[in-house]
């Protein structure tokens, strides 16, 4: 019986990390997915509009994110899956 509750704990602290791990990754890698590609930076900057460059560089963040969430979504469905399972 104690085994069982040693080897639940240990899971537990594993799935934790894991999240952990895969929070601080999505976070970090928020700061460098402000970025634009290299034609479109030079496109948008020689013009000298600040303001249209800054519009396309939220839309490429903003077609970026749903990716993520879909795969977070499946992955949190996943987990919930086997949590019922066992």
């Amino acid at each position: 019986m104690q085994n069982k509750v040693r080897s639940e704990r240990r899971e537990i602290r594993k799935s934790a990390l894991q999240f952990l791990f895969f929070g601080i990754c999505f976070f970090l890698f928020e700061y460098s997915s402000y970025a634009q590609c290299a034609m479109c930076r030079a496109a948008l900057t020689s013009e000298g509009n600040a303001t249209k460059a800054a519009a396309v560089n939220d839309g490429i963040v903003y077609l970026m994110v749903i990716p993520y969430l879909l795969v977070a979504g499946i992955g949190y469905y996943i987990y919930r899956m086997k949590k019922k399972k066992s």
